[in-house]
């Protein structure tokens, strides 16, 4: 790279002696610079506002405004403050030179001068001058870079996580369809007939009866027949066992329907859904991890639902953003009663409580807060970032409050963020608007 001035820079001459701004302009326009010239600072401050020079020679002794003065100016105009200022003086002691070094000169010329060495000293800092401009051009672009690859690598680590979620929901999504689609018919059959037999298991009940009436004293190989099978517990206890199957079967009828609201892979992509039903089939799926273990007693769900109209979302989405902070709570519970005996927890027990309520008559919010041990408050600034995780090695990924802040804020146009739970704990609250149409408009 060829870095040799060129004789075309705009040199600036200060000094109140008529006598050096000859001779100083007569040897730098032999060498093909453009000179101007100014006998004051204040001058020259007034000819740099109407074309910037590419260096300036400043006389330090001057009257008005002497040259540290001058060059003070400059330096504090950001237009000016990066032109090259050498100084010419005839004080030569340190202690000049180093205020005028700390004031942003770059040189001194000491009076009476050399031609030659003005002349090299012009030449080496114009030629250092474009040297730093270079550097900053490059300096730019590489900061440019620096940033295009930050962006790109963003985009990607978003794409990887749309990706993850995407694979994440379709899979759950799948599975939970397919367990409700094979638990369903083999249900509605048991459920269908159940009626039947309880009508068969009455009717034969009351032939038994009518039969007991008309022979009061049965035969003794009968009445050997009924005490073996004690058939007054039978004919209590029968009724008893099709109610139980009944309720049994209502039970897997609503675990079928509380997975395909969750799965909602049968819907449109958006559509106006009953936030509570999501909520409550998402329990019903952890409900496995909710109830009571030989190391803890259950937890409570306290719910507090407030009267909400239908709201328009990606169903199925929404319902994995209530899976993920749900599941997060539970694990947050589970970690702080590895701290604390059955009798503690029994005492003061697990709890997560979920509110809904209408903001602003165009917007819902659902509140998710548990009473464990809580997040560190520095921490709850990086809870939503991409891998990051307050779990043990190997117990989580760091993407689930990620992936659910992308649906909430990207997916919803809402908004998801966390704060101090009652006493201890964490809350989460979600804030979604109700018609998805009127929040993109907006």
């Amino acid at each position: 790279m060829n870095l040799d001035i060129q004789p075309n820079g705009t040199i600036l001459i200060v000094d109140d002696n008529s006598a050096n701004l000859g001779v100083l302009s007569d040897a730098l326009s032999q060498e093909g610079f453009e000179v101007r010239v100014a006998k004051s600072g204040k001058m020259a401050l007034e000819r740099v506002k109407y074309a910037l020079p590419d260096l300036i020679l400043l006389d330090v002794m001057m009257p008005e405004i002497d040259g540290f003065e001058t060059c003070r100016r400059l330096q504090a105009n950001p237009e000016t403050k990066h032109i090259p200022i050498i100084f010419m003086t005839a004080l030569s002691d340190t202690a000049n030179k180093v205020e005028g070094f700390k004031l942003g000169a770059v040189d001194y010329i000491t009076k009476p001068f050399q031609q030659e060495e003005v002349l090299a000293r012009v030449k080496l800092h114009l030629k250092l001058h474009v040297l730093a401009e270079k550097l900053e051009e490059k300096n730019t672009l590489l900061e440019q870079k620096v940033r295009e690859v930050s962006h790109a690598y963003d985009d990607l680590q978003q794409m990887q996580l749309k990706l993850i979620q995407s694979e994440k929901m379709s899979g759950l999504g799948q599975m939970a369809a397919g367990i409700a689609h094979e638990i369903n018919n083999p249900i509605n059959f048991i459920s269908g007939n159940l009626g039947y037999a309880q009508e068969y298991a009455h009717n034969l009940l009351k032939i038994i009866h009518l039969y007991q009436e008309d022979y009061v004293n049965p035969t003794p190989r009968i009445q050997a027949a009924m005490d073996e099978i004690e058939l007054d517990f039978v004919e209590e206890d029968f009724i008893k066992v099709l109610n139980s199957i009944n309720l049994g079967t209502q039970r897997i009828q609503e675990i079928v329907k509380s997975m395909r609201i969750f799965s909602r892979l049968d819907e449109a992509e958006v559509k106006a859904v009953n936030i509570h039903e999501g909520i409550d089939s998402t329990l019903t799926i952890l409900h496995h991890r909710l109830k009571a273990k030989p190391e803890h007693p259950e937890i409570e769900i306290i719910k507090k639902y407030s009267q909400l109209p239908p709201v328009e979302c990606h169903a199925g989405q929404l319902n994995q953003v209530f899976m993920n902070i749900i599941s997060n709570a539970i694990d947050a519970l589970d970690e702080s009663n590895q701290h604390r005996s059955f009798a503690e927890i029994k005492q003061h027990p697990n709890r997560i409580q979920i509110s809904t309520k209408v903001i602003d008559d165009n917007w819902v919010a659902i509140h998710i807060s548990d009473n464990g041990r809580g997040v560190v408050e520095t921490l709850q600034p990086k809870i939503f970032d991409p891998f990051f995780t307050t779990k043990p090695i190997g117990k989580g990924t760091g993407l689930g409050l990620s992936i659910s802040y992308q649906i909430i804020v990207e997916k919803h146009g809402g908004r998801l963020y966390c704060q101090p739970g009652l006493g201890k704990g964490i809350e989460f609250v979600i804030e979604i608007p109700i018609r998805q149409q009127a929040c993109k408009a907006a």
